[in-house]
């Protein structure tokens, strides 16, 4: 029965690292379910109160970096705080958008990049500032976001790896 669990959490926290690249808390619902699982079956012990600590800190940094590294590159090549923003909504947007793309998975990458430049370059515009200085800050945005996501993404394999091994060799 303990491989029946371990091989559905597994499949579950696959989708859930897939949902990263749309801007979903998929490192987050990793972690919660392996909670939950945890605290509903105590007699499945699969997760050590220390796999579950680590996980979920290595989720908040996972976030951190992605929303550090988002904002950071719009700011850093002069953009407005109202263009950091922006860069992130639009980020979101255009993951959702970006899906759409015929590359699998890299169209969404493509998209939250692309929805940061042009959240960034809204924002800054509406802020007063020049286009040239405008399309900087949202050129920074972009690829803050991509390595930003690219992070969490890695990040959260590794917590997924963690899981899988906590759940088929339970200690």
């Amino acid at each position: 029965m303990i491989y029946l669990y371990a091989t559905l959490i597994t499949l579950l926290n696959l989708a859930f690292w897939a949902s990263i690249l749309f801007g979903m808390p998929g490192i987050w619902l990793m972690v919660l379910t392996a909670a939950l699982i945890d605290w509903l079956q105590p007699e499945v012990f699969m997760f050590s109160r220390a796999t579950l600590y680590v996980s979920a800190g290595l989720a908040l940094l996972a976030e951190i970096l992605e929303f550090m590294m988002g904002a950071a590159g719009a700011r850093q090549a002069g953009g407005s705080k109202r263009g950091a923003a922006l860069a992130i909504v639009g980020g979101v947007i255009g993951a959702i958008l970006g899906t759409a793309l015929p590359i699998p998975v890299l169209g969404t990458l493509i998209g939250a990049s692309a929805g940061a430049f042009a959240g960034s370059l809204l924002g800054d515009r509406m802020a007063g500032r020049p286009v040239e200085q405008s399309v900087e800050a949202g050129r920074g945005a972009a690829i803050g976001r991509f390595f930003g996501t690219t992070a969490k993404m890695i990040i959260g394999a590794v917590v997924l790896v963690i899981l899988t091994v906590a759940a088929f060799f339970p200690d």
